[in-house]
Formats: structure tokens, C-alpha cells, sequence
């Protein structure tokens, strides 16, 4: 039983770094073509573009640290990590891994409207492009705080 509770923690250690990195890929991919066709014809515009292009790999990152956050707390259970326990952090993965990459996919598609206005309304890049983007990023930022807090609350059981 020991090795299914682990399995089912590192499940969600694997669904939250992969999820979204998986819609920061995605969304990056998304903006990137949108920013290359506008590149082709004005390479000027390559620092306006450029945060609207890497914009979307930031949920990738708030995968990566709930999964860091989630094997630190894996090694923490001494005993081993028992079904409930494991439950949880499984559980407390699923915010982020969602809210990654679906916020990722969707911001990605935002900054590559952001890109073509850029290109022939260059001063609106940040004014519209990055805060229309920021909007899109609130949603994975939640999806971060929410399974951190859970983590943060899951403590092993009394006498473990």
C-alpha cells in the first residue's frame, strides 16, 4: 500500500511540472509564430515583442516549484507517505497543473493578438499586448497560491 500512496504523491508531483509546461510550451508556441510573421516584415519591433513571446512560459516555472515543493514534502514523511497524506498532495497538485496550462494556452493566444496590434499600433505593445496578457496570468498565479497553500498544510500524521 506504501508504494501506491507514493505513486499517487508523485503523480501529482509529474501532473503539475508537466501540465504546465505543457501550456507554457503551447502558449509560447502560439505567440512565437504569431511574433515571427510580424518580425519578417519589421525586426524592429523584436524588443516590443519579445516579453509578449515569453510571456506564457512563466506557468511552466509555477509547475516546476509546486512539484519541488511537493517532493520536498514527499521526503518530509519519514514513514512514508500514507494514502491520505498522499491523497492530498496529489490533490494539491491539480490547481496549478490545470490552471497552468489552460491560463498558458489562453495567454499565449492573447499575447499573439497583443503581437499583431503591436505591429501597427506599436505604442499600445504595453499599454494593451502585456496587460491583456498580465489579466490571462492572474488565473495561473491563483492556481500557484492555492496548491501552495494546501502543501503547506499537509503535515505528516501524528506519531510518524
Amino acid at each position: 500500500m506504501e508504494q501506491v500512496s507514493l505513486g499517487l504523491a508523485y503523480l501529482g508531483v509529474a501532473l503539475a511540472a508537466l501540465m504546465a509546461g505543457i501550456g507554457s510550451a503551447v502558449g509560447i508556441g502560439i505567440a512565437g509564430r504569431s511574433a515571427a510573421g510580424v518580425l519578417s516584415e519589421k525586426p524592429e519591433r523584436y524588443g516590443q515583442l519579445f516579453l509578449q513571446v515569453v510571456l506564457p512560459g512563466t506557468q511552466g516555472f509555477y509547475g516546476f516549484v509546486i512539484a519541488f515543493f511537493a517532493m520536498q514534502k514527499i521526503a518530509a514523511f519519514e514513514a512514508g507517505v500514507d494514502l491520505s497524506s498522499a491523497l492530498a498532495i496529489l490533490a494539491a497538485c491539480l490547481p496549478i497543473a490545470f490552471a497552468g496550462m489552460l491560463s498558458a494556452i489562453h495567454q499565449g493566444k492573447t499575447c499573439a493578438g497583443g503581437i499583431l496590434m503591436t505591429a501597427k499600433r506599436p505604442e499600445m505593445a504595453v499599454k494593451a499586448g502585456v496587460l491583456y496578457a498580465a489579466m490571462v496570468e492572474v488565473y495561473a498565479v491563483l492556481g500557484f497560491l492555492i496548491s501552495l497553500l494546501i502543501l503547506l498544510s499537509i503535515n505528516p500524521p501524528a506519531g510518524a
